[in-house]
């Protein structure tokens, strides 16, 4: 079973949202760096690039493939996880830990649209 942790906001695309004050730190969650494989590349937005819940981002590239990533919240980009341009596979060391964007949300509604952490469970075990 992938680890998921409580009090994040988790997306049918397997994105996850940690919000602190008007911030939301993105990435995707550990069912999705486990179905990926070894990360080899992670394709960010720049810094105060627009993101809007539902559009794409960016991409995730494994061994096994690329996927998408589509952003969970609207909002403006603040900061990029730069460790990840020279270390991706640090996403499967600890996808939680190793968030890819944080996001100034600009709407928190947003985050009635996700799941919470037993919502996601059930939904990867589906």
């Amino acid at each position: 079973m992938a680890k998921v942790i409580e009090g994040l906001y988790y997306s049918e695309s397997h994105e996850f949202v940690r919000v602190e004050g008007d911030f939301g730190f993105v990435g995707i969650t550990d069912y999705a760096q486990d179905a990926l494989g070894t990360v080899v590349y992670v394709d960010m937005p720049d810094v105060d690039d627009e993101v809007e819940a539902g559009e794409e981002f960016g991409a995730v590239e494994s061994t096994k493939a690329a996927s998408d990533l589509i952003s969970p919240v609207s909002g403006t980009v603040v900061e990029v996880n730069e460790a990840l341009d020279d270390q991706p596979e640090l996403i499967n060391q600890d996808a939680f830990e190793n968030w890819i964007i944080k996001v100034e949300l600009s709407d928190k509604a947003d985050l009635d649209n996700l799941m919470d952490a037993t919502a996601y469970a059930a939904f990867c075990e589906k």
